[in-house]
């Protein structure tokens, strides 16, 4: 499916609406990732960072790193407050994939596929009504 989730505005590269972060050859499946992005997707950023903390998956700690680079472009670069900052939209996308190759029987090779993914949060300003006083 493609487009933007529910409750998410669209996100074109061209745009310069909201900070972006991304990490890239992330030696872990992007389909393992994109089940911890669709989380926080939409979610204030301190919020999402709990979520993320408390999350039993691989995919936390490198989303969380993400996220983290994320609110410091927006602080740092845009000069926003990071309590007034949520998940605008984040996305994984496949890398490349290494492929590996393990001994089977009589003689043949199986292959291993090691998937890499890229990582992608963009952050936002919240709307006035969103913000909490």
């Amino acid at each position: 499916m493609t487009g933007p989730k529910l409750n998410e505005k669209s996100f074109v590269a061209g745009e310069r609406s909201g900070t972006k972060a991304s990490a890239k050859y992330v030696r872990m499946s992007a389909s393992k990732v994109r089940a911890v992005l669709d989380l926080i997707r939409g979610l204030p950023v301190r919020n999402a960072d709990e979520v993320l903390q408390f999350t039993d998956k691989e995919a936390a700690v490198a989303v969380r790193k993400v996220l983290a680079s994320a609110v410091a472009n927006a602080v740092h670069n845009d000069e926003q407050d990071a309590d007034e900052l949520y998940v605008r939209a984040c996305f994984a996308d496949e890398g490349p994939t290494l492929k590996r190759f393990t001994p089977r029987a009589r003689g043949r090779a199986g292959r291993i596929n090691k998937r890499t993914a890229h990582i992608t949060v963009v952050v936002d300003r919240m709307d006035d009504d969103r913000i909490e006083v």
